[in-house]
């Protein structure tokens, strides 16, 4: 199986950048031909593990996607296995049609396609390069392929998903139990509402170079033992500001003290209910926030959106050590509050919270989630983690992250507060703010998939030492 042998493996480029990327190899000596060859062998090895000896029926486009398919239809039958290729259309492309004529095996027509079943249907009708809806034809000839065969795999992405958004083009069409993406990630692969329908994710290495304003997808952060005379506020003092609704800033307070900072104290009115090891400081706010020992602070989560909160929010922001701003601290949030600050601000709006982050600090609210994320962390001058089904990070400085996508058991109330936790857990160990969100966001998907399913937050936060145990 290929391996992934060089960092540029983790882009994600939009259809744009990915051709950019494949004329650069041209220009440096491969070919179209070559390239073609690389994928679609790559993508076939992942197809022979799955099929089993049993039936592949692989539909070819008239495009390079439907080329990726001649050239693994053919590794498969060179190796004995049992392939059938339906032609959506004739090859159009130089590189399509020298793939189909190296296709030892016969060729099908829609209209004479055998749809009596078998192991693995292979979808190669379109791939990146798709701006429009399929045709009803088109549709009809991908459904009826796929409710035919045992598992679905979709090549570079399924047909009908548009790269860049993460859109879906057309009403109905199927889900992918596998989708082996070609040389880069493409947006849609971790975009919703896309995504959903393409299963696991496996990427076909092709030799791609750093591309300038990729964005990167979030993968296991690399972390380090705390150093041999590390002591609690060497390894980071974290300090929760809770409010009126306690119960969710213990949460995320529970769940920092599991993603490595030494040291959690919980701002709080009361003790009551608070495990004995969550230090709780019932001090004037302004007291605690002038500890110049704080590496990081994290305000929102129970917070309210009183006057008290609105004044707590204040007194966070006017800490001199970096913030993660979340829940009830992100309704309260607007340009003034931050017109002084320097210190680095990260915000954890979901969706309905980014709208209404994108209405205080005038950014318009249009363009795919990245934009949208990327338009607000330049707007605010901070790190934005836009999370839900889909989550990205990004940066004031343009940098972007996409997080694979996580259990949907995470829908569920209080898991928002940990996720807060980790990242301000991460940055008050003294990581960079973009690098704190993703650190943050990976434990965070990480300790739910070690979860049983219809975990609570509390069992959630529970798991969050054995994520970070994963990175060491």
């Amino acid at each position: 199986m290929p391996e992934s042998p060089s960092p540029h493996d983790n882009q994600i480029l939009t259809a744009a950048q990915m051709r950019g990327a494949e004329e650069d190899l041209i220009a440096a000596g491969s070919s179209v031909d070559a390239l073609m060859q690389l994928a679609g062998s790559g993508a076939a090895e992942w197809i022979w593990r799955l099929c089993a000896g049993g039936k592949v029926t692989v539909l070819c486009g008239p495009g390079n996607n439907g080329g990726d398919g001649y050239v693994l239809a053919e590794w498969i039958r060179a190796r004995g296995g049992h392939v059938t290729v339906i032609a959506a259309g004739d090859p159009k492309t130089d590189a399509a049609r020298s793939a189909r004529e190296r296709y030892q095996g016969p060729v099908s027509g829609p209209e004479s396609a055998d749809f009596s079943g078998g192991q693995v249907f292979v979808d190669c009708l379109f791939g990146s390069g798709l701006a429009r809806p399929l045709s009803a034809e088109h549709v009809s000839l991908l459904i009826r392929l796929a409710e035919a065969h045992r598992q679905r795999v979709a090549v570079d992405l399924p047909s009908g998903v548009q790269s860049d958004t993460g859109m879906v083009l057309n009403e109905v069409l199927p889900a992918y139990d596998l989708t082996i993406a070609l040389g880069a990630w493409k947006y849609a692969h971790f975009l919703m509402p896309a995504s959903a329908k393409m299963g696991t994710l496996r990427l076909v290495p092709i030799g791609v170079g750093a591309v300038e304003g990729a964005a990167y997808a979030v993968t296991r952060p690399r972390l380090s033992l705390p150093a041999a005379d590390s002591h609690k506020y060497r390894r980071g003092l974290l300090a929760v500001v809770g409010g009126a609704m306690p119960g969710a800033a213990v949460l995320a307070g529970l769940a920092a003290q599991g993603a490595g900072a030494g040291y959690v104290k919980l701002f709080a009115d009361s003790k009551r209910n608070v495990p004995a090891d969550l230090v709780v400081d019932q001090g004037a706010l302004s007291e605690v926030l002038t500890d110049d020992r704080n590496t990081a602070v994290l305000v929102g989560p129970g917070l309210g959106r009183d006057s008290v909160a609105r004044e707590r929010l204040a007194i966070a922001l006017a800490d001199a050590a970096p913030v993660v701003i979340d829940a009830d601290g992100l309704v309260l949030l607007g340009p003034r509050l931050l017109a002084e600050r320097k210190a680095p601000t990260l915000v954890t709006p979901h969706d309905g919270e980014l709208l209404a982050l994108e209405r205080a600090f005038g950014c318009g609210g249009s363009g795919s989630k990245p934009d949208r994320a990327l338009a607000l962390a330049k707007a605010g001058a901070m790190v934005v983690v836009a999370k839900g089904p889909d989550t990205v990070i990004a940066a004031p400085d343009g940098r972007l992250g996409c997080a694979p996508r996580a259990t949907p058991w995470l829908s569920t109330a209080g898991t928002g507060d940990v996720l807060a936790g980790c990242i301000a857990s991460r940055l008050a160990t003294g990581a960079d703010g973009f690098a704190a969100a993703c650190e943050g966001v990976w434990l965070h998907g990480e300790a739910a998939r070690r979860c049983s399913p219809a975990f609570t937050a509390g069992e959630l936060g529970q798991m969050v030492p054995a994520a970070l145990a994963a990175c060491l």
